[in-house]
Formats: structure tokens, C-alpha cells, sequence
């Protein structure tokens, strides 16, 4: 064996060694929690076409403060600026069940980055194995970025699993990847309304 080949062995196995190490997900992540969805359904139609830019005027009377709309079904955040030159489309991750869903209006009253995570009393129930607080880092099931609602326990958060964006996978939040949560945590304010469909 050359000498070049032996160096792309050991690179082979550093890469897949430090990929497992990095894959270990966070306890409240893991499969067979109430965070997954199981298997694609066949019945759920998933269609790029319900992905797609909206019109902000039929579902605020003004963009006073900026301005973003959670569409649950094609999940979907849709972001309009207040003085509209800025439109952002991001997918999201929704709520895993209807029960864990909340539709309305509410705003944003936080934003905090590098956010800390404590799971909800009824997360506790439903898993009492999840650890009672996660700090700022990788494992974090907040990611970078949240956007605390005025709703208790609701948030606009970043994901570290990227596996659940575009699934049901969430205990009430709404997830984005890590990279557009951070940019809109930079365009939102503190007083940004938002209405989830």
C-alpha cells in the first residue's frame, strides 16, 4: 500500500469516526420520543407546490413592526419586513401532533442567542428521561437563535437536527435550520407579530 493511500485510509476513518461522534443526538432528540415523526405516510401530500410565496395583505391589516406567518400545513415561515423590502420564505419543522398545535395570533417579546432549554412539565411527563435543562451548545434542541412568543412554552427556534425540518417533529415550536434562524432573529424585532394558520 503507497503512502498515499494509507493517508486517505486514516483520513476515511477520522472523518467517520468524528461524523458518529457529531451524530450523537441530544437525548430530547432522540428516535422513538414524541420529537420524531415516524415513517412518511403516504397520506400526507407533500408537494413543492404548496411551498411558495405569499401575499402579507390577507393576513395582517399592517405590517407595523414587520410581520411573519406560519403556515403549519405547508410548513412554511413567511417573513415580510415593516416597510416591506424585505421577504423571507424559510421551511420549518411543525408541531408532531393537532393537540401539540396552536394557531392564532401572538408576537415576539424575546430574543435570545444562544438559548438555554428546560423541557415543559408535560414534555417531563411524556418523557421523564429528558434531562430538566440543556445549556447553550450543540446539543441544544433550541439550535443558535430562539424567538420566545408571547404564548408560555411557544418559540421560533433553530435545530441542530436538520432531519426535522419540513416534518412534524416538535413538542409546540416552530424550528428552522440553524442558518435562517439566525438571519431572521437579525430581521425580526421585538414587538414582530405573528399569526400561525
Amino acid at each position: 500500500m503507497s503512502k498515499t493511500s494509507v493517508s486517505k485510509v486514516s483520513r476515511r476513518a477520522f472523518v467517520a469516526g468524528s461524523t458518529a461522534l457529531m451524530a450523537q443526538p441530544v437525548l430530547a432528540q432522540t428516535q422513538g420520543t414524541t420529537e420524531i415523526e415516524g415513517d412518511i405516510s403516504t397520506m400526507v401530500r407533500r408537494n413543492i407546490s404548496s411551498f411558495r410565496s405569499l401575499d402579507w395583505r390577507p393576513y395582517f391589516s399592517t405590517l407595523t413592526n414587520g410581520a411573519i406567518l406560519v403556515d403549519t400545513t405547508s410548513r412554511a415561515l413567511h417573513f415580510w419586513s415593516a416597510d416591506q423590502s424585505v421577504y423571507k420564505l424559510y421551511p420549518t419543522s411543525v408541531p408532531l401532533t393537532e393537540d401539540l398545535t396552536r394557531r392564532g395570533r401572538t408576537s415576539v417579546i424575546r430574543k435570545v442567542e444562544g438559548p438555554s432549554w428546560s423541557p415543559t412539565p408535560a414534555m417531563k411527563v411524556r418523557n421523564p428521561e429528558w434531562p430538566d435543562f440543556v445549556g447553550p451548545g450543540p446539543n441544544n434542541p433550541l439550535g443558535t437563535h430562539a424567538l420566545y412568543l408571547s404564548w408560555q412554552y411557544y418559540r421560533i427556534h433553530g435545530t441542530h437536527d436538520t432531519r426535522k425540518i419540513g416534518r412534524r417533529s416538535s413538542n409546540g415550536c416552530i424550528g428552522l435550520y440553524n442558518e435562517h434562524i439566525a438571519e431572521l432573529f437579525d430581521l425580526a424585532n421585538v414587538g414582530t407579530q405573528v399569526l400561525l394558520i
